[in-house]
């Protein structure tokens, strides 16, 4: 790999015409620095050190079947594929999720769930079994039981045996509460497979760093403009950056917490729910002794300023989980673009966010925009 000035020289022919903003942009060596940190995708998979079945095939098809199940409901009618279609990059292309009744919020997508720190829209969970099995559990969702959960695997004799080869162990010999745990951890391990192809943007970024003026040039002149806004005069990559193009935090930024039945407090209420909760990395269900990984959910407590954040969304694969925000309120990557360009400051948590600004884009230069949005995602 080249330097980003070395890159920049070899990509001098990538310049910009007279016209400005309907041309194709230079990129400085800051900028392709800034673009480069934007990936390599995909990154190296690490196993869960509190999932024992973690990185395990046979757990990983026993989550697949349970996932599509609908017996995890009590009356059959709700399974996991409710809210995460897979036909739609497993989320559900409702404004708010419907299981067993409307929800307040947008069903996340679960592909590259796997690199969450947090999980959920409130980072209710500090794992993705945990996160697995809240919802089983939900009335609102799919309102089923510990003890329904344990005895399916009991019973359906393919289950059974894919549990018994996942953890080495007779299900019928398991309590309720572990079995329901287990179940949930290879939900997890399932859900971990759910990986990210490569994008039109992974090639032009490898392209940038290595100097290849023409790979580089195969991305649309749009989308290359859309780039430069994102790490530069946007400034989008402070909270969407990384190779996942986020930073796996929380934040306000403007969209309501008033919902038509109370109020939604985001972060705040996950917090509560993550400091409640049994099916954390400090409690006594997580697999990791050492407890290697749960510094961050020692130390994290509610503050007023958690009122009304919600999770940054990575934005891979995201032109396929429309519609966007926490409440689903914006039903194209072109309302979002916008949203941001005409920011109400006003609108903000006075304790929240003081780095959002408009941005005050022009019409071109919001289509350039989506166009690099867009390019995040795989040619179908």
């Amino acid at each position: 790999m080249v330097s980003p000035a070395t890159a920049q020289t070899k990509l001098a022919g990538l310049q910009p015409p007279a016209s400005g903003s309907a041309g194709d942009p230079a990129f400085d060596a800051a900028e392709i620095d800034a673009i480069g940190r934007l990936g390599p995708w995909p990154p190296p998979l690490a196993a869960d050190p509190s999932n024992r079945v973690s990185g395990n095939p046979e757990a990983a098809a026993l989550g697949r079947l349970l996932f599509a199940d609908p017996r995890l409901s009590p009356d059959g009618a709700v399974a996991c594929t409710s809210c995460h279609d897979p036909a739609k990059a497993f989320a559900d292309g409702r404004p708010r999720s419907r299981a067993r009744v409307e929800g307040r919020r947008n069903a996340p997508g679960l592909v590259d769930v796997r690199f969450n720190r947090w999980f959920g829209w409130d980072g209710g969970d500090d794992t993705l079994w945990a996160m697995s099995l809240r919802p089983i559990l939900d009335p609102r969702e799919i309102g089923g039981s510990i003890a329904g959960l344990a005895g399916l695997l009991r019973s359906d004799p393919i289950m059974a045996a894919g549990y018994a080869r996942s953890f080495g162990r007779d299900p019928a010999a398991m309590s309720d509460p572990a079995l329901a745990v287990d179940a949930a951890k290879a939900l997890a391990a399932f859900q971990e497979t759910l990986v990210s192809p490569r994008t039109p943007f992974d090639a032009f970024r490898d392209a940038l760093l290595t100097g290849d003026t023409a790979a580089a040039a195969k991305l649309p002149a749009a989308a290359r403009r859309g780039a430069r806004l994102f790490v530069g005069r946007g400034n989008c990559a402070l909270c969407h950056g990384g190779p996942r193009l986020s930073h796996g935090e929380f934040a306000d930024v403007g969209v309501p917490f008033f919902t038509a039945d109370g109020v939604d407090s985001g972060r705040h209420g996950g917090l509560k729910a993550l400091r409640d909760s049994p099916y954390t990395l400090l409690g006594p269900w997580s697999d990791d002794p050492a407890r290697s990984t749960a510094v961050t959910t020692r130390h994290v407590e509610p503050q007023h300023r958690n009122f009304g954040e919600f999770r940054v969304p990575a934005l891979r694969g995201v032109a396929a989980t429309a519609p966007y925000m926490h409440d689903g309120s914006k039903a194209t990557l072109r309302d979002v673009v916008r949203y941001y360009s005409t920011l109400d400051l006003d609108r903000l948590h006075a304790d929240g966010e003081t780095i959002l600004k408009p941005l005050g884009l022009s019409e071109s230069e919001i289509d350039d925009l989506v166009a690099f949005l867009e390019a995040l995602s795989p040619v179908p």
